[in-house]
This record gives C-alpha cells, structure tokens and sequence, in this order.
C-alpha cells in the first residue's frame, strides 16, 4: 500500500513541475571543448582566476584567459564554435537557446556560426559591436585603437557610434570607436586562420554520421564526441545504445573520473574524458551483459540537461553517488524532463524511497568519498572501498537531490588549483572583478535596430574603399575621426538607412545639398565658382520640377525651402501694373526663360553668394545700354530723371522686331520725329 501511494505521489509531482524551469538549466548551452597548453578561467562564484578544464559549462559572467602560446575552442549547443587564440580574453554577457553575447576586450576570436534561423550572436569589442543572423564565418582581432572584421562565410553586421556596414564574405572593415571604416579585400590567411580551417574541415558531415541516425536531434551538434569515441551496439531492452571505447579501463565505470564543481548553486559533474559532455548531462546509463557500460539517449522531445544524472547517498561521514538506470527519478533542483522532480517546490522529507537504485549493485558501480574529500574536490584519497560502500548504499541513507554541503574555498575554483601570480591575466583584466559593473552594450536580436541607439535604425557608416588587402593586425587602417550624437534621432526603424538614392541625385542647393546624407552625397554636388560667368540667353539651363515650387528675384533667392515658406508665397495678379525699377517685381515664370540681361540672368542668384553679385543701381544713374535683347513689356517705364528712346508704333512696339539703340548724352540727342503720340514726363511737346 505504502509503495503504491509512493508512485502516485510521484506521478503527481512530474505532471505539477512541466513547465518549471532550472536554475542550472543555462549551463547547457556553452562548454569549453578544447583546450591547447592553457586556459584560465574566472566564475562570479570563485572570483579568483583557476586553470579551466575541458568540459566546463559556462555561464554568464564567466570570464577567460588564454596565455601566449595557447589556445582554446568554445562549442554551443547550437552547433557554432569561438576559438580564442594566445594573449586573448572573452567574458560571457549573456547566453538563451537563440542568442548569446560576448565581449573580447582583447586578442583574436574565430567564430564559426551554425545556429539556426532565427538565432543571433552579438560580439562585442571596445570599438564596435558585430552580429551574424545566418550561417556565417567570421573573424574579430582587436588592435591598439581599432577593430578588424574579417568575414569569410556569409555576411555579419559591424557597427560603431557612427553608423553600421554590412561586411560580405571576401571583405574586410577596419573601424574605430568614432572613426569611418576602411573596407578592402580579405587577402590571405593568417597562421591563426589557417589553424581555424583545419578545425573547420574537421568537422564531419552530418549526412557520413553513425552517431546522426541514433541521437535525437537536439544533440546531433555531439555527433563527433560519438563518431571518435565509441561505438553504438542494440540492447534488448533499450534499442541502440552507445558504449565508450577510449579513455576507459578495466574498473571504469561511469561518473568517477571526474568531479563535482559549484556552477549556478548546484553541484555540476566536470567530466575528465574528452567525450563526456552529453554522456553526462542527458540521457542514462545502463550496464548490458556482453556490453558492459552503455549510455542510453533521451527520447526525441524530452532532451533536457541536467548537472549529473545520479541518486545521491550522505550519511555523517561520506557522500556517494550511483548513476541513475533509464526510468529513475531524477530528484534536483529544478525540472529536467519525464522522471525528475523538483526538490525545490516540493516537502522532501516526505519523499519515500522503496528500493535502492540498480546500478549500485554493478561491480563498482557507486562512488563515496569522504565528507571533506568532497566538499574540497579532490576525490582520489577520500574514496571508500568496496566492502564500506555496499554497507553505506542502502535505502536508508538515500536522499532526494544533491547533499546540502557546502563547498570549500578550493571546491569553488574550476580547476581545483590558484593560478600564481606572475602567470595571470594582465592587470587591467584582474581588476574587471565585477563584470555586471562595466557598462556593457544591450543584446539587439532585430537586425533593422542599432545597439548603440535603443530603439532606433542603424545609420550607416561612411565608408572608404581600398583596392589592396592588408593582413590582420598589420599595418593602419586610414581612419578619421567624426562628431556624433547618439541622443540624435538617425530614422524610424521601419527607414534604417537614411540615405535615399533621390537624396544624392537632386540636392536642394548650395547652402544645403548633402547635409545629413553622409559622405558620398556631399562630394557628389559641388557648386558654381563665384567667378563663373553668368551664361548668356542662347543656352538656357534646364528647368527643374523644385524651381517650379520655389519662385526666384534678387530679393528672395534661396529661401523659402520649406513647405511652409512656399505657401507663404503670393504671385501678383496679372493685372497688377508694373512698378518702377525702383521696386522690383516678382519674376513671373515667364521670366525664367527669357532673363532680362546679364545683371539679372534667369536661374542665378538663389543661393546667398548669387544674391550678393547682385546690386541695384541708384535712381541717379543713367540707364546703362542694353547689349542683349529684352522682351518689350506692354507699357514703358517711366523713371524720372532718365531718358527713354521712343518706341514706334501706337501701341509701344517696334514692328521691326530690331534691338533699341543705345542711349546718347543730352546735348547729342537727335531731333524728335514728327510725331506727338508720346511724352515725357517733364518735357514740353
């Protein structure tokens, strides 16, 4: 009776804790893959630099160091890798199933990203952000005051305080915190890249894959843990399994060779085989006969990662732990798919347990140590023998979840061991001891948003073209520095470019075309000389749709740019009569095709230095000759002072269409003709 409400009560807590989430649970999506002389690693829960382990899973805040002559390989659990090469250093800023960001203050990183689409990943460095939203692969090096982006696969967005270029495969951009960027050709490879691609070819197509045909797809990204290490056999009971074949002995048995670390407030199992990252966070393990020690993969749907699939033993002096058989329940902090419980909203002590777990009757199928062999890490002298461990794995010492021990100092540190003073990172990065504290840039998963302008389009980066490729980290990019303002706004997001194609093409005028359209639009438009000429009536310049809008005189050229200032604009009705020169009218469109000479030449004079070519002559100066024709207005102007040649015909006209002759001094003017049809003012018939 007592064993069946066990199960009931159970049954009842897998079902309540669904849709839980695991405080652990984002351990699983980064782990050190590789490890090449050395790797030093700094956790929010040590704060002291330790030597790193291959298998470790990062979290955020996690920082690292690689020293000269080494390097190291990152693997996420989408199938991407960053590799860091010698004198770099990276820190984790956050990490999801889709994204993840990362700050390299330092060094060279390759990145080769696999993620699916939909997925982001957002590099950092102190002079700008880049991000690839597809299949890409690319490389970041950073240099005393600059950035090199190197893109070698797809396409990835870079962008600094000015704005943001979009870098294609065969290209790469050099840019500065507040500079321009200079984009040229890849060129070579270096010996760092060479190494990466060598790592690249090494990945094994998916479709060659034993292991792809038996793991579920969560974790086909392991499928080379599984190709290189061991082979997969059918068990009558499971279906196909997979059993290791190196780095296992006679005694081997599964979770001994390794240790427990502290990582999210939980112990984490930190596997010494190279292979022992998906053994040991999915899936269980099974002992088969003529098989001997099998891993059994989850089922497709319920791949969850855990800290270590075990049943926990603590008594007063040892701690033990057995790996759990498949249809055992997994008792830990958190919810880990089918047959977990969550230790953490339930009573624990009243849990029950009917039997002790299957494994522990395998030869050598349990571990216990010591009580301070396990809280200080170091396994190898605390491990008790065979004939205490049976005694101490029974029902009654079982309990569900990880033991409430808390770590020692050195239990703390990833690698079990300080890193001597003379052999840590440089000094700028040991006093980083808070990286919550450093003002960080924001995660961007839109890629029409800028991280540096919340809420705002990208604008784009003016960009300088160089024909010849220069090697990563040599030479100097040509740089300028250029003003910005990051509370300006720069476009709405649904514009993220502010350059228009039409914007390059009409500028408005000499006192503002390419203003705010970035470099090439400027050097596009260059006005008229001052000294130019004034082009004579026989070739007119062509009108254009704006000069329709904005009317043109001597005493309003250039403004009224806006829509405002052009409806404020009034023609005079045609009846209207001329005024005197004195007053000049508004030009009539008319007018623009037909210019009334050189000083008032139609087209000219809208911008501030064509109005000061301008001057109107004083009302005492003789009217100078005319050398070009004019049209003949319908009634002649009459300004006193000045002398007017007649004009023939009764109605103002000359028939013969012939240009006015010029204007002589008073005492050689010729007798008047015999006609009176005309006056002037002041002069007696």
């Amino acid at each position: 009776m007592k064993k069946t409400q066990y199960l009931i009560m159970v049954a009842v807590l897998v079902v309540a804790q669904a849709f839980a989430s695991s405080a652990s649970a984002d351990l699983g999506f980064m782990r050190i893959n590789l490890i090449e002389n050395e790797l030093q690693i700094r956790t929010p829960e040590a704060g002291e630099w330790s030597y790193a382990a291959i298998n470790t899973p990062l979290d955020v805040g996690d920082e690292l160091w690689v020293p000269q002559g080494g390097r190291a390989e990152l693997q996420l659990n989408n199938g991407s890798y960053i590799r860091l090469d010698g004198n770099s250093a990276l820190q984790i800023l956050s990490m999801d199933q889709d994204s993840s960001q990362l700050y390299l203050p330092q060094g060279n990183a390759y990145i080769y990203y696999d993620a699916p689409r939909g997925s982001v990943i957002q590099i950092d460095t102190p002079d700008a952000s880049t991000r690839a939203f597809d299949r890409a692969v690319f490389s970041i090096g950073i240099s005393s005051s600059y950035t090199d982006v190197r893109v070698h696969k797809g396409y990835v967005l870079t962008e600094n305080r000015i704005g943001e270029i979009r870098v294609n495969a065969g290209n790469m951009v050099s840019l500065g915190q507040d500079t321009n960027g200079e984009i040229g050709p890849l060129g070579y490879a270096s010996d760092w890249e060479r190494w990466n691609h060598g790592r690249d070819e090494r990945l094994y197509d998916a479709r060659r894959s034993q292991s792809v045909r038996y793991l579920p797809s969560e974790l086909r990204t392991y499928y080379s843990d599984f190709d290189n290490h061991g082979r997969w056999v059918h068990a009558p009971d499971y279906g196909y399994v997979w059993t290791p074949t190196t780095y296992i002995s006679a005694s081997w048995t599964p979770y001994r060779h390794g240790r427990w670390i502290w990582r999210g407030g939980d112990y984490v199992w930190l596997a010494y085989e190279p292979w022992g990252w998906a053994p040991y966070h999915y899936g269980r393990w099974a002992f088969v006969v003529n098989v001997g020690w099998c891993w059994v993969p989850p089922l497709p749907g319920s791949v969850y990662w855990g800290p270590g699939y075990v049943g926990w033993i603590r008594t007063m002096d040892y701690v033990g732990w057995v790996p759990l058989a498949p249809g055992e329940i997994y008792y830990g902090r958190g919810h880990y798919g089918r047959h977990s419980v969550n230790i953490v909203n339930v009573n624990i002590n009243e849990v029950h347990f009917t039997n002790v777990y299957r494994n522990v009757h395998v030869h050598n199928g349990s571990i216990l140590v010591k009580h301070q062999a396990f809280r200080s890490g170091v396994y190898e002298s605390g491990l008790v023998d065979a004939n205490i461990r049976d005694k101490v794995f029974t029902r009654n010492n079982m309990i569900p979840g990880p033991p409430d021990v808390k770590p020692a100092r050195k239990g703390l540190l990833v690698g079990g061991r300080e890193i001597p003073g003379d052999k840590r990172p440089p000094q700028p990065l040991r006093l980083q001891k808070d990286i919550g504290s450093k003002k960080m840039l924001r995660l961007v998963k839109e890629p029409n948003q800028s991280v540096f302008r919340p809420g705002q389009g990208p604008a784009s980066l003016p960009l300088k073209k160089v024909g010849k490729a220069r090697p990563a980290g040599q030479g100097k990019p040509a740089l300028e520095k250029i003003q910005h303002d990051l509370s300006r706004p720069v476009q709405p997001m649904t514009q993220p470019r502010p350059v228009q194609p039409r914007d390059r093409e009409q500028p408005r005028g000499p006192m503002d075309a390419g203003k705010g359209r970035g470099d090439d639009s400027r050097k596009q438009f260059q006005p008229p000389p001052p000294s130019r000429p004034v082009q004579p009536m026989a070739q007119p310049r062509p009108v254009q749709p704006r000069d329709r809008e904005q009317p043109r005189g001597p005493m309003d050229a250039g403004k009224g740019r806006g829509d405002d200032s052009r409806k404020q604009f009034q023609p005079p009705p045609p009846s209207r009569p001329v005024q005197p020169m004195a007053q000049p009218r508004p030009v009539q469109p008319r007018d623009r095709e037909q210019p009334h000479g050189p000083m008032m030449d139609a087209g000219k004079g809208r911008g501030d230095d064509s109005r000061k070519q301008f001057q109107q002559p004083p009302p005492s100066r003789p009217v100078q000759p005319m050398t070009q024709p004019r049209p003949v207005q319908p009634q002649p102007r009459e300004v006193p002072g000045k002398p007017v040649e007649p004009r023939k015909g009764a109605n103002g006209k000359n028939e013969k269409g012939q240009a006015e002759q010029p204007a002589l001094p008073l005492g050689q003017q010729p007798a008047p003709p015999q006609r009176n049809d005309y006056r002037i003012k002041g002069q007696a018939r």
